[in-house]
């Protein structure tokens, strides 16, 4: 793969969608934009910019193909970047009918298929063919706002076949993103997952006025949780410090960017589920983890009392305040 001469799609429109472009831009001379909505479409080629997300980016529009139908983008590359939410997209994929199992995917999604619960490389492996080893996952830590500011940030590429990991990162290397390279697809993707539902968790505990203290606990609590789940789900030697783990972690958990951290913040305020959900405008995955991560460890029984916590708060409607100070007790 050159980013000078591969033909890469973007499939997804919101803020990581949107800063991913941003990044792609950087090194690749053209891309294909697969937007669902027409006007939203409409509205980013008058005003040069995404109309929903990163409204400070603006866009050379003679470098972008903009398409509503998928079947076109995905036919025009070879590459395809796939950031829509999980849970949406079985659904915005529903219309797929190109073969993608012979195109390397990168998947920028945190989040897993509620339907079987799959992470997203296992869900494009049984339902398209693809390949693992042409499949990779984007990891953090960065936010969509600090990539549009061109604040440095790092990313890892996580795919079985690092050499194609290696590829990928020359077509996000630029003066703001370095970049490194992992084999280890699931305990990226679990990862990515089970971090926005402790940010959640340190939302909830910053609406209650829990201080930096009591956070640090959580956090450090959180990446034992973390490792002992991904150890027994997919155990191979990983380093769980590294900063596709517990960077991602850290800045999810504590940076005013993170939309499973305000989500939770206005949890613990008092705000009902559906309340903050209408506030947010944007989609907190960390809900819809908090159920499917419970489901799968009902398997594994791993100890997890931050993911229990807030499931219990948000699917079982414990008071937050108690459920909050039942997990102290679990916490060291």
């Amino acid at each position: 793969m050159n980013p000078k001469e591969s033909k890469v799609a973007v499939l997804g429109s919101g803020s990581w969608a949107t800063a991913v472009a941003k990044i792609l831009l950087e090194n690749v001379p053209h891309i294909n934009w697969y937007i669902r909505d027409n006007e939203t479409i409409e509205q980013f080629q008058q005003y040069r910019h995404n109309p929903g997300y990163l409204r400070g980016v603006e866009f050379d529009l003679s470098r972008i193909s903009f398409s509503a139908d998928i079947n076109q983008v995905v036919r025009d590359a070879d590459v395809l970047v796939l950031i829509i939410p999980s849970a949406f997209l079985q659904d915005s994929l529903s219309g797929l009918e190109e073969d993608i199992s012979g195109k390397y995917i990168v998947s920028g999604i945190k989040g897993l298929i509620s339907s079987g619960g799959m992470v997203v490389a296992e869900y494009l492996n049984s339902r398209y063919n693809v390949p693992f080893s042409s499949i990779g996952v984007i990891a953090g830590p960065s936010h969509a706002e600090e990539v549009a500011l061109e604040r440095l940030s790092y990313l890892t590429i996580a795919c079985q076949d690092e050499g194609k990991a290696a590829q990928f990162c020359n077509f996000l290397n630029c003066r703001y993103i370095r970049t490194n390279t992992s084999d280890d697809i699931w305990g990226t993707e679990y990862t990515s997952v089970i971090k926005n539902i402790i940010a959640i968790a340190a939302g909830i505990v910053h609406g209650l006025m829990y201080g930096d203290n009591f956070q640090a606990v959580l956090v450090a609590n959180a990446i034992q949780e973390i490792e002992r789940f991904v150890g027994a789900v997919h155990p191979i030697n990983r380093d769980i410090k590294s900063s596709a783990y517990l960077g991602d972690l850290l800045v999810t958990a504590y940076s005013q960017f993170s939309r499973n951290r305000s989500f939770g913040t206005m949890i613990g305020k008092g705000y009902s589920i559906r309340t903050a959900q209408l506030e947010m405008h944007m989609i907190a995955e960390g809900y819809y983890a908090a159920k499917t991560i419970r489901e799968i460890n009902e398997k594994y029984n791993v100890d997890m009392p931050i993911c229990e916590a807030v499931y219990q708060i948000l699917y079982n409607n414990r008071p937050p305040r108690k459920e909050i100070q039942r997990l102290t007790e679990k916490l060291t």
